[in-house]
């Protein structure tokens, strides 16, 4: 899984140098201040904020780095992962668990974030045309998160069909990426330049799952 990785830091950090644009943070006052750099962390994260995958999120905060060093961490360490994902009449149940102990760590560090970012509304995004409709829906789900030694098992349900489609469609995203890591990864960036300037809230309206134009593949476990 990994051969092509260098490959493809190289096409992706070009491709959100190219691309990224400094980013306007609200302060406590209300004032909007312009940043285009800040601290990176994680692989292929290049120069900070506003570079590489960073600089290619639908929104950015303080914790957007940091976050994205975990998604590049578990895209890495894919073949370390094992998924497992149930639908249910009302959404999905996920468990994603690693026998390595920082990958575990990592999925237990992301899930908690993740949902962290789901209760406040601070979407984290870069080509999933599914994350908005989440984000913009997030009172109407319900989400149950248990942590276990090694990963975590999610549920989340909601009442809206809408919102259920999302969900599931969302988990198939997520499950692409564990399957195929960095390619998945690359196919989604890929996917993002094609949205255009609208990104993936312009590009949802009947559009395909961006990282899951692949064959879809789950693990049984």
């Amino acid at each position: 899984m990994m051969f092509k990785s260098i490959a493809i830091a190289t096409a992706i950090l070009a491709a959100g140098s190219a691309t990224a644009q400094p980013y306007a943070h609200e302060n406590s006052h209300g004032q909007s201040r312009h940043h285009s750099q800040g601290a990176g962390h994680g692989p292929m994260m290049g120069a900070g904020m506003g570079r590489g995958p960073v600089g290619m999120l639908t929104r950015q905060d303080e914790q957007s780095a940091t976050d994205m060093g975990l998604v590049m961490n578990l895209v890495h360490d894919n073949a370390k992962i094992r998924r497992t994902v149930t639908r249910l009449p009302e959404g999905i149940r996920t468990v994603t668990e690693s026998d390595d102990a920082k990958t575990a760590q990592d999925i237990k560090a992301h899930v908690a974030s993740m949902s962290g970012r789901l209760d406040s509304g601070r979407e984290f995004n870069i080509f999933s045309t599914t994350l908005p409709v989440i984000f913009e829906n997030a009172k109407n789900i319900k989400s149950i998160v248990e942590y276990t030694a090694k990963g975590a098992v999610v549920t989340r349900t909601s009442k809206d069909p809408a919102v259920i489609a999302a969900l599931q469609a969302h988990a198939d995203e997520v499950t692409e990426l564990v399957n195929e890591g960095p390619v998945a990864f690359h196919r989604g960036i890929d996917a993002r330049m094609a949205m255009g300037p609208g990104g993936p809230r312009g590009a949802r309206a009947g559009a395909p799952n961006p990282a899951g134009q692949g064959r879809q593949q789950q693990h049984a476990h």
